[in-house]
């Protein structure tokens, strides 16, 4: 048990020094001078705020001292200087915490920033969820631990220099107005110099002692508690993006259970906290309730015997606060620092994952695909490719094909024979592995996966994602998604509203194929993006894409047997031990033949009208019918 827990606190600090090492740069970066502006500002606010409250610890004695002595006129100045220190003193602390939280939000900016482009970077975001590691729910990490592992440090920073500061100033006070303590012990007597600086020093560390032993385990149960709290809203964002699919099987009470056993994890790990924080509460109202008092006992027999005036006990008084509050900042900031440690060490873990794959990418470790440019006369190459885990297994091995340009090809083989990891390595989104895939130069090429993303706002904004709406003419969206057979969406198109949870899995598959015959990509790669389909529409939409796009490669992955009426090449793969192999690579009999020929083999399979096509005249692989 020992051992486990030493490799578990040098993983923690591990990964703070890692959040260190990224979130440093934005005070060593390109934005250091404003950084360290901000923060000069912030010190410099923080010191006049101390000045101040000693400027106020000092007026405290000498009101005392003038109601002491009833002295009118000085109570009357006192009172009448108390307004300036007290505007003074309200107005530095409202300019720290805007001096502290314009820190916070500009270093939350750029630190989101900085990890939201390396999670978009080359698919880093989808890659994540191929390989092993913590960094489950990356968008938590990014928006919320982000935030509390900015602010809480600023925070830090400004209350430490402000406890440093208090504490050096006011134990001077204690001294200075203190003075020693003499006490006698029958025929002699024992002088103490500076007794009350040596009783808020030992008050402290028995205070402060205290309460780290009593919350000595706040840190873990905070950092439990916050995963707990991540894995409940992990749990409610599945539920809502599936929620189709679990009404339609009525998954409702399994789908209860599951957060019900979240939701009571939540609470049990609440509760360790809530243990954690009585027994610290204890410690902390003990101290407020004693500290101002023991003071103003040890000072009295100095005040009974005429060495101290009564304003000298008042200040001793509250300067002897201000020294246990400074000496305790630590303390009191105990459960903060263990949240913001938990949060952290969750951004920096994230950023552990992006490191990796970093790594994958400059190939270090585990071998990486490399992308060139194919030969004259050739769409797409692949050279001894294969594709593995980010572990090394092999998912496809030895994988060679070369692909001309305007060539259909459909690849075909059982489940999990690795048809859908060889299409996304050809298009570029899954890295690991090894040999050479080759792309036409200055190809564009366009996933369609069988899932289509519907991203927020606007239909328009489906249709034509990713580009913006300036980039793409009204009545050009208007004939694709007429072309496609959604002319039951025009009037919506600018409507706003939750398009991926009402549009239905074929509506989905539609709006991918409009937002095909928009791009007009040179390379298309199709992965079971006509499943939702029934037959009828797959071939209207496999057609449209012949008529509109005749040049384009097409590469696609799919079960249907009529698929192969669309293409003119099959290769299969094959399940193989030590990763799937191609096993067959041929051309598809009449299927691959033009005109007439093309269209009587695919209208003895049903899937052709009646009458023969009008002869069309041959284009270049290159060109594209345009959607004008």
């Amino acid at each position: 048990m020992p051992a486990e827990t030493d490799i578990e606190s040098a993983k923690r600090r591990s990964l703070l020094r890692r959040f260190w090492r990224t979130g440093r740069e934005y005070w060593t970066g390109t934005r250091r001078a404003h950084a360290w502006l901000l923060t000069a500002a912030l010190a410099a606010i923080v010191v006049a705020q101390v000045y101040v409250q000693y400027r106020i610890n000092v007026w405290n004695r000498e009101i005392f001292d003038a109601l002491e002595q009833r002295n009118a006129g000085d109570v009357l100045f006192q009172a009448i200087v108390f307004f300036p220190l007290a505007l003074a003193s309200i107005g530095l602390a409202v300019a720290i915490v805007y001096a502290r939280t314009t820190i916070q939000r500009d270093w939350r900016r750029w630190l989101s920033l900085t990890a939201v482009d390396r999670w978009l970077a080359r698919g880093h975001y989808y890659h994540l969820n191929l390989v092993s590691g913590d960094h489950d729910n990356p968008e938590h990490r990014i928006a919320e631990d982000t935030r509390v592992a900015t602010e809480a440090p600023i925070d830090f920073g400004s209350g430490l220099l402000a406890a440093f500061l208090s504490a050096a100033t006011f134990i001077a006070v204690l001294w200075v107005v203190g003075g020693d303590l003499t006490i006698p012990l029958g025929q002699s007597a024992v002088t103490i110099p500076g007794f009350l600086v040596i009783a808020a020093v030992v008050y402290a560390v028995i205070a402060s002692g205290a309460m780290v032993w009593i919350g000595r385990r706040y840190v873990i149960a905070s950092e439990r508690k916050m995963q707990s709290e991540a894995e409940l809203r992990y749990a409610l964002t599945r539920l809502r993006e599936n929620g189709e699919s679990i009404a339609l099987i009525a998954g409702e009470e399994e789908e209860k259970s599951g957060l019900t056993a979240a939701l009571d994890k939540v609470i049990a790990r609440w509760r360790e906290v809530m243990r954690q924080y009585m027994r610290t509460t204890s410690v902390a109202q003990t101290s407020f309730l004693v500290a101002p008092v023991i003071p103003v006992i040890l000072s009295a027999p100095k005040f009974l015997d005429g060495s101290m005036s009564l304003g000298q006990v008042m200040q001793a008084a509250s300067a002897f606060v201000i020294v246990q509050t400074a000496f305790n900042w630590l303390v009191d900031n105990y459960p903060r620092f263990a949240d913001w440690s938990a949060s952290a060490r969750r951004v920096a873990s994230l950023l552990v994952s992006l490191d990796g794959l970093e790594r994958a990418e400059a190939s270090e470790g585990f071998g990486r695909i490399k992308r060139g440019e194919a030969p004259a006369g050739v769409a797409l190459q692949l050279k001894d490719v294969s594709v593995t885990l980010d572990n090394g297994v092999v998912v496809v091995g030895d994988a060679d094909v070369s692909i001309a340009p305007g060539e259909k090809v459909l690849f075909v083989g059982e489940s999990g024979s690795g048809k859908s990891t060889l299409v996304r390595a050809i298009a570029g989104l899954w890295p690991w592995g090894d040999g050479e895939i080759s792309v036409q130069p200055g190809a564009d090429m366009f996933l369609m996966p069988q899932r289509p993303y519907i991203p927020l706002g606007a239909l328009r904004r489906a249709v034509i994602y990713p580009m913006s709406a300036e980039e793409v003419d009204d009545a050009k969206v208007r004939e694709a998604v007429e072309a496609v057979g959604l002319s039951e969406h025009l009037d919506k198109l600018d409507e706003e509203g939750p398009w991926d949870q009402t549009l239905s899995g074929g509506e989905k598959q539609r709006v991918a194929f409009a937002r095909l015959l928009i791009h007009a990509p040179d390379i298309l790669v199709m992965d079971e993006s006509t499943a939702a389909l029934d037959k009828e529409s797959q071939r209207e939409l496999m057609d449209l894409i012949e008529t509109k796009l005749p040049g384009t490669t097409i590469l696609s992955v799919g079960h249907r047997p009529e698929l192969e009426a669309f293409h003119e090449r099959k290769i299969v793969l094959e399940h193989r031990p030590g990763g799937a192999r191609i096993v067959s690579d041929k051309d598809l009999p009449l299927a691959a033949k033009g005109g007439f020929m093309r269209w009587l083999w695919r209208r003895r399979r049903g899937i052709e009208p009646p009458q023969p096509p009008t002869p069309r005249p041959a284009v270049d692989a290159r060109d594209r019918a345009p959607i004008h």
